[in-house]
C-alpha cells in the first residue's frame, strides 16, 4: 500500500468510524430493544386504559359535589339495592328442604330383634364357645357395645318368644315416626315453609308427614314408656333402653346444602332491575348534596369506564403506543448522535416508564380519595401536584439531554391520555419535562435538583394561569389552590429523584456526575493509598486529570467524568509501586535483574489490578473500563525492543503480541483522552528544554503515533477533536512548564559546592555537578508512560512512542 492510500484509509477510518461501530451495536440491540418496546407498550396500554379514578367518589348521601359531572354515554344502570331486594325475596320464598331416611327406623327395629333372637336361642340352647365370642355376637346384632354389667343382666331376662315380638311391636311406633334433634328449630322452619324429600330417591313425600315428626328427646321417653310395660328388671330395662336409646337417631335431617343450591337457583332467575341514563345527562352539580341515586349514577359511569373498554379500545391504545414509542426511537437514533443507548440504557428507560406511570395511577387515585376529603377543593387541582417531570429529571441525569427530550415527548403524550385525552395535561406535563431535564443538565450537587424543582414549580404556575385564562374562566379561589399544587409538583419531582439517583447507580450500575463528585474527593480511601504508597503516580495522575478535563472541555465531552477517571486510572499500580520509575525515588531500577518478558508481564498487570480495585471499592462501570481501556493494545516498545536485542539472532523469535497490552482499545472518548493525556503527560517529562514549539511538536507526534498504532479506531473521535484535543494539550503543558527567573544561590552555598567539587576524586566530579543540577536523570521505565532521559528523542523511544 502506497503511502497515499494508508493516508486515504487513515483518514476515512476517522472519519466513517462512529456510524460503523454504532450500526453494529444497534444490530446487537436490535432484538432486545423489539421485546422491550412490545413489554413496555403493553405495560403502558394496562395502565392507561382504566380510567375511572377520574370520576370523583362520594360513598355518604349528602356529600357535597366539588364539580359538574355529565354522563359521557348512554347507560342502562342496575338498580342493585332494589335487584338484591327482589333477589332476597325470591330465596326466601324457597321452603326449607328436609330430608327423610324412611328406613332407618324398620333398619333400628331389625337389629333390636335380631339381639333379642339371639339372647333368646341362647336360652334356650347354649351356644357353645367362650363367652367372649358370644357377646362380641350379641354386640353385633344389637349394634351397640355392652359391658359387662350390662351383658349378665340379659342373660338372665326371661325372655320367650312372645316376649321378643312385643317389645319390637312396641318399639316400632317410635322408630318409625320423623324424628328431628331440634323440634324447635324445625317448627320455626315450618312456618316459613317445608318440603319434606325421601333422602334415598330424592321424591318429595306427603306434607302429612309434617304432623308426626318429633324431637330426639321426646321420641326417648316415649320409648321409656313403651319398655316400662315389659316384666322385666330395672337393670334388664336399663340395657334395653340403652340400646334403644344407641339405636335411636334423628331421621329427618336439615339439607342446608341442598336449600342453599336453590335458594342460589332462585336468585339467579331475577333479572336485574334496570333504569337509562342517556348521553349528556347532568348527574350531579357543583355545590348541591349528592344523594343515593346519583352515587348510584356515578358508580356505574366509574364501573363502566373500566367494563366497556372492549378488546377494540385496547388494540388501538396498544397499537398507537407501539408506533409513539418506535418512532420517537427511530428518530433519535437516525437523527440524534448522541444518542445511542446500549441495552443496560434501554432496560433503565424502560423501567422509568413503568414506574413513572404507575406512579402517576397511584397519584390519581390518591388526589381523588384526598378531594373526597376536603370537597372545598376542586379535585382535579390535585393532580397538577404529580411529579410528571422527575422521568425526564432521571433521564437527564443518567443520560443526556437528548434521550431526555424524547423521553419526554412520548411521556407528556401518553399523560393526556391517561388523562382522557387532555391536550392541556398533555402540555402541562411536556413542560414541566423539558425544564427539569434542562435544569438538572449539569448537576453536580443536591442543591442542583432543588433550584430546577423551583423552576418547574414557576412554569407550571404560569402555565396553569394561561389555562385557566384560556378556557375563558375569570379570577377564582380555585385557581389559587391549583398555583401552589403546580409549584408543589415541582418540589416533589426533586425530593422524588433526589431519593431515587442512588437506587438507580446501585441498580443498574451507573455513574453520574454526583457520583463521579463523591469519587474526585482527595480523601477516598483507594487516592490515600496512591498517594502513600505510589506518592509518584499520584502527582501524574493529577496532571493527566488536568490534561484530560481541559481537553474534554474542548470536545464537548463529560470534563467530569475525564478527570475523576484520570485520578483512578493508575491505581493497579499500588500493587508494585517500586517497578515504576516515578515511584522509585531514585533507587536502582528494579527492571535491571528481570528479563524483558517479566518486566512487560509486570507492566500489564497494574491495568488488571487496576480493575479489580475498582471493583473492590466500587468505583461504577464507566470507571472500570477506562481503567481497562486507558492503554488499549499498544506496544511496550522499549522492553521490546531490549528482548529482541538479548534474543538470538534466528533461533528465538520475539512476538510483539507479548509486548502489547492486552486491551481492550478505547471504546469511548473520555478513554481515548485519558490515553492521550497519560502518554503526553508522562512523555512531557522527557523533554530537556520544553519551550513551546518543542511542547507542540512532542504531542503532535505522540497523537499521531497512537492514530496510527490504531488504538481510537473504536472510539468517535475525528481529526477535528484529535486537532483541538493537541490544541489544548498545548495550552495546558506550556502553562506548567512556564519560565521563573534564575535567582542567584546565596555566596556561601556556591562556595561550599565549589569546594565539594574540588575535593572530590575527579571520576565523582560529573556525578555531584548532575546531582546539583535543576534536572534530574532517571532510569529506563517500565511503562509505555513513565520514563526519562536525557536526550528528548532517546526517551520517546523508551515510552514506546517514538
Amino acid at each position: 500500500m502506497t503511502k497515499e492510500e494508508k493516508n486515504k484509509a487513515l483518514h476515512g477510518r476517522a472519519i466513517f468510524f462512529g456510524c460503523g461501530v454504532q450500526g453494529l451495536r444497534h444490530k446487537d440491540r436490535s432484538q432486545l430493544a423489539g421485546w422491550l418496546l412490545l413489554a413496555v407498550a403493553v405495560l403502558l396500554t394496562l395502565i392507561v386504559v382504566p380510567k375511572g379514578g377520574l370520576i370523583p367518589v362520594y360513598r355518604t348521601p349528602g356529600d357535597i359535589a366539588s364539580r359538574d359531572i355529565k354522563s359521557p354515554r348512554d347507560l342502562l344502570v342496575e338498580d342493585a339495592p332494589l335487584t338484591e331486594a327482589k333477589r332476597d325475596e325470591a330465596a326466601n320464598a324457597v321452603p326449607f328442604i328436609y330430608d327423610l331416611d324412611v328406613a332407618a327406623g324398620a333398619q333400628a327395629i331389625k337389629r333390636i330383634s335380631s339381639g333379642l333372637n339371639l339372647l333368646l336361642q341362647h336360652q334356650q340352647t347354649p351356644i357353645q364357645g367362650e363367652p367372649d365370642d358370644f357377646l362380641r355376637q350379641l354386640e353385633a346384632d344389637f349394634g351397640v357395645p355392652l359391658t359387662a354389667e350390662e351383658y349378665r343382666p340379659l342373660l338372665n331376662m326371661p325372655l320367650s318368644q312372645d316376649i321378643a315380638s312385643s317389645t319390637t311391636v312396641l318399639l316400632k311406633p317410635v322408630f318409625e315416626r320423623p324424628i328431628v334433634a331440634n323440634l324447635q328449630a324445625f317448627k320455626n322452619h315450618q312456618q316459613e315453609g317445608l318440603q319434606l324429600l325421601d333422602r334415598s330417591e330424592g321424591k318429595e313425600l306427603s306434607p302429612q308427614l309434617l304432623s308426626q315428626v318429633t324431637g330426639l328427646n321426646d321420641a326417648l321417653a316415649e320409648a321409656k314408656q313403651q319398655l316400662a310395660l315389659l316384666d322385666v328388671s330395672t337393670a334388664q330395662r336399663q340395657t334395653l333402653l340403652k340400646v334403644v336409646q344407641q339405636q335411636l337417631r334423628p331421621n329427618l335431617v336439615f339439607n342446608e346444602e341442598a336449600t342453599a343450591k336453590r335458594r342460589l337457583e332462585a336468585r339467579a332467575q331475577v333479572a336485574p332491575v334496570l333504569f337509562q341514563i342517556k348521553k349528556g345527562e347532568m348527574i350531579v352539580r357543583e355545590g348541591e348534596r349528592v344523594t343515593a341515586d346519583q352515587i348510584l349514577k356515578l358508580k356505574a359511569i366509574r364501573d363502566s369506564g373500566r367494563d366497556n373498554r372492549n378488546l377494540q379500545t385496547v388494540v388501538g391504545l396498544l397499537i398507537c403506543t407501539l408506533l409513539l414509542i418506535y418512532v420517537c426511537y427511530l428518530f433519535g437514533y437516525r437523527n440524534i448522535s448522541k444518542f445511542r443507548p446500549d441495552s443496560r440504557d434501554l432496560l433503565f428507560l424502560a423501567a422509568v416508564f413503568i414506574v413513572l406511570f404507575v406512579l402517576i395511577k397511584i397519584s390519581i387515585f390518591i388526589a381523588t380519595g384526598v378531594g373526597n376529603t376536603f370537597a372545598y377543593v376542586d379535585s382535579s387541582a390535585y393532580f397538577y401536584a404529580i411529579p410528571f417531570a422527575l422521568g425526564a429529571m432521571l433521564v437527564r441525569i443518567v443520560l443526556n439531554s437528548e434521550t431526555a427530550f424524547l423521553f419526554a415527548v412520548c411521556c407528556s403524550l401518553l399523560v393526556g391520555v391517561l388523562f382522557g385525552n387532555s391536550l392541556m395535561m398533555a402540555l402541562f406535563a411536556l413542560t414541566g419535562s423539558l425544564v427539569g431535564a434542562h435544569g438538572v443538565r449539569h448537576c453536580q450537587q443536591r442543591a442542583t435538583l432543588y433550584r430546577a424543582a423551583l423552576w418547574i414549580g414557576l412554569t407550571n404556575m404560569v402555565l396553569l394561569l394561561g389555562i385557566h385564562f384560556l378556557s375563558g374562566r375569570s379570577f377564582e379561589l380555585q385557581l389559587l389552590w391549583k398555583l401552589g399544587f403546580g409549584l408543589l409538583g415541582g418540589l416533589a419531582s426533586a425530593v422524588v429523584v433526589n431519593g431515587t439517583v442512588p437506587l438507580v447507580e446501585s441498580v443498574f450500575k451507573y455513574t453520574t456526575d454526583i457520583k463521579l463528585l463523591e469519587l474526585a474527593n482527595m480523601n477516598s480511601p483507594v487516592l490515600r493509598q496512591l498517594m502513600i504508597e505510589a506518592p509518584g503516580t499520584y502527582h501524574h495522575s493529577i496532571l493527566v486529570g488536568n490534561l484530560a478535563e481541559c481537553a474534554a472541555e474542548a470536545i464537548n465531552a463529560n470534563p467530569l467524568l475525564a478527570r475523576v477517571a484520570a485520578y483512578y486510572h493508575d491505581i493497579g499500580k499500588i500493587k508494585k509501586p517500586l517497578y515504576f520509575i516515578e515511584n522509585s525515588g531514585g533507587q536502582r531500577n528494579k527492571h535491571d535483574k528481570l528479563a524483558p518478558s517479566m518486566s512487560a508481564l509486570i507492566l500489564t498487570s497494574h491495568v488488571k489490578d487496576g480493575v479489580e480495585l475498582a471493583k473492590e471499592h466500587k468505583l461504577g462501570t464507566e470507571l472500570m473500563d477506562i481503567i481497562q481501556q486507558h492503554h488499549g493494545t499498544t506496544l511496550i516498545k522499549f522492553f521490546y525492543d531490549r528482548a529482541k536485542s538479548q534474543a538470538d539472532p534466528g533461533v528465538q523469535q520475539i512476538s510483539e503480541r507479548d509486548y502489547r497490552y492486552h486491551g481492550p482499545k478505547p471504546q469511548t472518548r473520555e478513554a481515548a483522552l485519558i490515553m492521550l493525556a497519560d502518554a503526553i503527560e508522562a512523555a512531557s517529562r522527557t523533554l530537556t528544554d520544553p519551550t513551546p514549539a518543542r511542547i507542540q511538536g512532542m504531542v503532535q507526534k505522540l497523537i499521531n503515533n497512537i492514530f496510527i498504532d490504531g488504538q481510537l479506531n473504536e472510539c468517535d473521535l475525528t481529526l477535528k477533536d484529535l486537532n483541538l484535543i493537541a490544541r489544548s494539550f498545548n495550552r495546558v503543558l506550556s502553562g506548567s512548564f512556564h519560565h521563573r527567573v534564575d535567582y542567584p544561590e546565596p555566596v556561601h552555598i556556591v562556595r561550599e559546592k565549589t569546594e565539594v567539587v574540588d575535593k572530590a576524586p575527579v571520576k565523582d566530579k560529573a556525578r555531584i555537578k548532575s546531582a546539583n543540577s535543576d534536572r534530574k536523570s532517571t532510569d529506563p521505565a517500565q511503562d509505555s508512560e513513565t520514563t526519562a532521559a536525557q536526550d528528548s528523542p532517546e526517551d520517546l523511544k523508551r515510552l514506546g512512542i517514538s
